[in-house]
C-alpha cells in the first residue's frame, strides 16, 4: 500500500481481531491531536476493540505524542518508562508510540531502540496504517517501525465517527506552510492539506445528526483553508456552507494567523449566525524585531490595525492569543512592546509561554539566547498584565445574559452545571440535568479569573 493510497477503510483480515479486549489512548499536544486520538479509537473499534479508561485493563495502548516542546517529550519518555511494568505483568500488552514525536528524523528508531517494551511505532502520516501494523505484530509478535517521510498524496477519509455530547472537534486540513522559527509542526505534520468540502460538509451533517450541537474546525491555519484545492473555495465559504446545516447551532475555529485573516472572514463572521463571535488569533510577540526573527510575517502595527477592524466589524468579540517569552534575542525594550500591546488590545485570556529552544527548528542555533532567569521574571509580570485584563474583563460581564451551551457538570463544582457561552467563557450555574445539551439564558452573578458564576433565567 502506498502513501498515496491511504484510506481509514480497514482491511478485511483486521476485522474482529479485537473483540472482547479494550484500548486506552494517552493523549499529548493540542487539538489536533486529540482529533487524531479520536480517529484512533474509531479505527480500532473496527477491529473490535473498546476503549477503556483504566491503563491496566487494556490489551492495546497507544501513545499520541507531541513535540512542540521538549518538556513534553520527556513527559512521554516518562511514561514510556513507567509502561515497562505493565508489559513485564502482561507480555501480551500492545503499546503502540505514533503522533509528532516520532515524526522528527530518527527519533522512532531511538524510540525503539531505547524502549524494548514497544511494539509499533508510527508517524503522523500513516496513522490509517495503524490496525495492520496492530495485527502484524498480534500474529508475528516481531516489533515494528513504520514512519513514513512524506504526507501521502490524498487526504485521509474520516471514517463514520460515533459521539456524545453536544461539541466536536471537525478537521479541515493538515500542516503548515508558514514555518515560524520556534517551530516544529510544518516538519512534522507536512505541508499544508485541506479536505474537500464536502467531505466537511457530510461529517458535520452526520454528527448533528447525534446530537452534536456545536463544532471547532481545525487546522495549524484554518485562514489558509482551500489554497491548495482545484475548487475556488476559502475558509469563509466553508463556514458559511456549515452555517447552512439544520440543527447546527455554534461554529468555532482554530487556529487563526494574522497574516491570513481575511477582510470576507471578518465579513462572514459578522453576518452569520452561527460562527461564534471568538477568535483565537496568536500574536506571539509585541515588538517587530522579534516577530521578524520569529518569521511571522506581519508587525505589531498589523496586528494592531487588525485587532482593531475584528473589534469594530464584530461586536463583543473575544480575543485570545498566544505569546512567547524570552525568545532569542528579546530585549528588555521588546519586551515592553510585548506587554504594552497586551495592554492596548485588551485580551480577554492568553496562554502564556516561556521560550525553550526546540530541536530542528531556526531559533534553536539562534545566538542571543535569553537566560532562564529573565524568562522568568519576564513571564511572571506577563501573567500578573494579562490575569488583571481578564479579571476586569469578566468582572463587567456581572449583570449581563449570556446563552450558554450547556455541556454537562462542571468540573470542579460538581453540584452545578457548565457551558461556554458564544464568546468562550465558561459559565457555572444550578439546573437540572435536563438542561444537558441545551442553549440556556445565564444571567452573570459573579466572576473569578477562570469563569463565570450566573443563574438560569425561565421563560
Amino acid at each position: 500500500m502506498t502513501a498515496s493510497e491511504q484510506s481509514f477503510d480497514i482491511p478485511e483480515h483486521c476485522r474482529g481481531i479485537g473483540e472482547g479486549k479494550f484500548v486506552f489512548v494517552y493523549t499529548f499536544g493540542c487539538q489536533m491531536n486529540e482529533h487524531d486520538s479520536e480517529v484512533v479509537v474509531l479505527l480500532l473499534g473496527k477491529m473490535g476493540y473498546t476503549k477503556t479508561e483504566d491503563s491496566t485493563a487494556a490489551d492495546v495502548i497507544v501513545i499520541n505524542t507531541c513535540c512542540v516542546r521538549e518538556t513534553a517529550e520527556n513527559k512521554i519518555f516518562g511514561l514510556l518508562g513507567r509502561l515497562r511494568k505493565l508489559k513485564n505483568k502482561n507480555p501480551n500488552l500492545i503499546i503502540a508510540v505514533g503522533g509528532c514525536m516520532v515524526q522528527q528524523e530518527g527519533m522512532g528508531k531511538r524510540v525503539k531502540d531505547r524502549f524494548h517494551h514497544v511494539d509499533i511505532v508510527y508517524g503522523t502520516h500513516n496513522l490509517s496504517r495503524l490496525p495492520e501494523l496492530i495485527t502484524e505484530v498480534s500474529s508475528s509478535r516481531k516489533r515494528v517501525l513504520e514512519v513514513w517521510p512524506n504526507t501521502p498524496e490524498q487526504f485521509d477519509e474520516i471514517p463514520e465517527r460515533k459521539v456524545s455530547g453536544v461539541h466536536a472537534w471537525v478537521c479541515i486540513m493538515h500542516g503548515c506552510n508558514n514555518y515560524c522559527t520556534y517551530c516544529i509542526v510544518p516538519y512534522v505534520r507536512g505541508r499544508e492539506r485541506s479536505r474537500l468540502p464536502l467531505e466537511i460538509n457530510d461529517e458535520v451533517r452526520n454528527l448533528v445528526s447525534q446530537g452534536i450541537k456545536e463544532i471547532t474546525l481545525l487546522g495549524q491555519n484554518v485562514n489558509s483553508y482551500g489554497k491548495d484545492l482545484e475548487k475556488n473555495i476559502d475558509f469563509a465559504d466553508l463556514i458559511m456552507m456549515l452555517e447552512e446545516i439544520k440543527g447546527l447551532e455554534r461554529i468555532r475555529f482554530m487556529t487563526s494567523h494574522p497574516k491570513d485573516i481575511s477582510d470576507k472572514l471578518i465579513d462572514s463572521m459578522s453576518r452569520s449566525k452561527k460562527v461564534c463571535e471568538h477568535i483565537h488569533l496568536p500574536v506571539q510577540a509585541g515588538s517587530n524585531a522579534v516577530l521578524k526573527a520569529m518569521n511571522r510575517g506581519y508587525t505589531r502595527e498589523k496586528y494592531i490595525a487588525l485587532a482593531e477592524k475584528i473589534k469594530s466589524v464584530i461586536p463583543g468579540v473575544s480575543l485570545t492569543t498566544d505569546i512567547i517569552v524570552g525568545f532569542p534575542g528579546e530585549t528588555e525594550e521588546d519586551f515592553k512592546e510585548t506587554l504594552e500591546m497586551v495592554k492596548r488590545i485588551n485580551f480577554d485570556s492568553a496562554f502564556m509561554f516561556i521560550y525553550n529552544k526546540r530541536s530542528g527548528t531556526p531559533a534553536a542555533k539562534m545566538k542571543n539566547q535569553v537566560s532562564n532567569d529573565i524568562k522568568s521574571r519576564r513571564i511572571q509580570e506577563l501573567i500578573q498584565v494579562q490575569n488583571d485584563i481578564t479579571i476586569k474583563s469578566n468582572e463587567s460581564e456581572v449583570g449581563k445574559i449570556f446563552e450558554v451551551l450547556v455541556e454537562g457538570k462542571s468540573k470542579t463544582r460538581k453540584d452545578r452545571l457548565s457551558g461556554h457561552t458564544r464568546t468562550n467563557k465558561i459559565v457555572v450555574f444550578y439546573g437540572s440535568d435536563e438542561l444537558i445539551g441545551m442553549p440556556v439564558s445565564v444571567e452573570i452573578t459573579s466572576y473569578s479569573l477562570t469563569h463565570l458564576e450566573g443563574k438560569a433565567l425561565y421563560n
